[in-house]
């Protein structure tokens, strides 16, 4: 069987690739398919998110195993057909923890055909890569209480007030 992974830019433009690959190759075969698709240096670490059916993140599948042990699972563990089982599938991508390249892929077909050529295989190309990771809105959770932090609207940073009861004297 060959998967087809459409895999979207997390950008305001819109910018995919859909990649064809065989269900027996892992996700790190996923993960070079991703890099060469997209011109990426290959380079940087990365990781694949589970995602539920509403978005929400889930378990972490990273490129290398950062246990001290040895023994936490990375993307050479897992099948594609054991994390897309059905059309719709998606997992979050993320490559270089410090520019956050942020990608979905998504199962966009299974189809039961002879593999033609080496696989992954990148069949569609739309839009250009920008030169720099598109920013992100970021939202701190307050584990302590209710209320999400967002700062996509960061007029209440520019509010800040300087604690009248401060003694700069007894810093």
């Amino acid at each position: 069987m060959i998967y087809k992974i459409r895999v979207f830019l997390d950008s305001k433009e819109d910018v995919f690739r859909d990649i064809e690959i065989k269900e027996k190759q892992t996700l790190f075969t996923l993960y070079k398919g991703i890099i060469s698709a997209f011109s990426l240096q290959g380079e940087e670490l990365a990781s694949f998110y589970e995602l539920d059916e509403e978005g929400d993140q889930g378990k972490e599948i990273p490129l290398e195993d950062m246990s001290d042990d040895g023994t936490d699972e990375t993307m050479a563990d897992f099948y594609i057909k054991e994390v897309f089982s059905e059309q719709g599938d998606r997992l979050m991508f993320v490559y270089d923890f410090l520019e956050m390249w942020t990608f979905v892929a998504e199962l966009v077909s299974i189809e039961d055909k002879p593999a033609v050529l080496n696989y992954p295989l990148t069949v569609y190309r739309f839009g250009s890569m920008p030169l720099k990771a598109p920013k992100r809105e970021l939202e701190i959770i307050d584990l302590e209480g209710d209320e999400d932090i967002d700062f996509a609207d960061d007029a209440g940073l520019n509010d800040l007030q300087i604690d009248d009861d401060l003694d700069l004297e007894d810093l």
